[in-house]
């Protein structure tokens, strides 16, 4: 499956879903950290119209989703 054209507010309502909060933005860089589970890593997606494929991959290796699951999230 080939990887979503998503927005960083996209991104960041997406990730809500699993439970991420943003704890703070500097900018247009949004700062999210999983509220129950403190071994998940957390999360800067930047609030832009497009976030880019390699920065997208790596917030899925970081959240441990698969492209599948992140689809359906959005």
């Amino acid at each position: 499956m080939k990887l979503p054209v998503v927005s960083g507010k996209d991104a960041v309502r997406a990730f809500g879903k699993l439970g991420y909060v943003t704890v703070r933005q500097t900018g247009s860089h949004i700062r999210m950290k999983h509220q129950s589970d403190c071994s998940k890593k957390p999360l800067t997606i930047p609030n832009h119209t497009v976030v880019g494929k390699g920065l997208l991959k790596k917030l899925l290796r970081d959240s441990e989703l698969t492209i599948e699951e992140f689809c359906n999230l959005l």
